[in-house]
């Protein structure tokens, strides 16, 4: 298979460079990556700055820029054959529930299905690097079975992993999402030179993670897979919404 590889932590971070070797070892692999730790980018582009495009060994490329700039990318101005997948990750640490919407290892993803490939978001649940190899061989598992997924024009699946031995794993579960608090409070404090500064909050702890959750699969053993899309309309709501701007409106015309 062709195989674009991305990912938010770097192009020299542990996780992408043990998918990168195994997947090279059996596919062609070119892979596009941020110069940096370009965790919590979101799904941002760069649009006033250039972006910087280097080498950095076989088919191993930097950006300048964020993980969905890599994707993009290597999407439009490396490939001259498309493609067959889009693969993001392995990430130091979890994206399940609510973290997918900071996600720069989610963002390369969706990155990748919005310009019309079946992407893959990979995660370790720890930034603890002793069983990468688990996410690894759940990467390569699941790679040859995403051919015949039954919907590829519209693939985005969110896979977290344990952090366990592979031969601890109990199987793969297809989940939802669950869901965090609200994060911690900005943290207020100063610099060297007495100026005031803020760091962003801790993440919010897990507010839901009942059986079906991302959360709970990954807690109880299993490796996480959850199809997620783009389209953030909450269908549910379309009704009453409706009725609302109708009853709200009416006196007025």
């Amino acid at each position: 298979m062709n195989i674009l590889l991305s990912n938010d932590d770097g192009f020299q971070a542990p996780g992408l460079t043990a998918l990168r070797l195994a997947l090279a070892a059996q596919h062609q692999v070119i892979t596009v990556a941020p110069d940096r730790d370009r965790s919590g980018a979101s799904n941002s582009l760069t649009l006033i700055n250039p972006l910087r495009l280097r080498q950095q060994g076989d088919n191993l490329y930097s950006v300048n820029g964020t993980p969905t700039d890599c994707v993009h990318l290597g999407l439009t101005g490396l490939y001259d054959n498309p493609p067959d997948i889009v693969i993001s990750g392995i990430n130091s640490g979890p994206n399940l529930g609510d973290d997918v919407l900071y996600s720069g290892t989610v963002a390369a993803a969706m990155e990748g299905r919005h310009l019309g490939y079946p992407s893959l978001a990979v995660s370790m649940n720890s930034s603890d690097t002793s069983h990468l190899q688990t996410a690894v061989n759940a990467v390569l598992h699941l790679l040859p079975l995403t051919q015949s997924y039954p919907d590829r024009s519209h693939m985005i699946l969110n896979i977290n992993v344990p952090n366990l031995p592979w031969e601890q794993i109990r199987g793969f579960k297809v989940t939802r999402l669950g869901k965090r608090h609200y994060s911690e409070p900005a943290i207020r404090t100063t610099d060297p030179r007495g100026r005031e500064i803020f760091w962003v909050g801790a993440v919010g702890g897990i507010a839901e993670a009942g059986e079906g959750t991302d959360f709970h699969a990954v807690e109880q053993g299993y490796i996480s897979i959850t199809p997620i899309h783009s389209d953030l309309t909450r269908y549910q709501a379309l009704a009453c919404t409706q009725q609302w701007l109708e009853e709200q409106t009416h006196g007025a015309d």
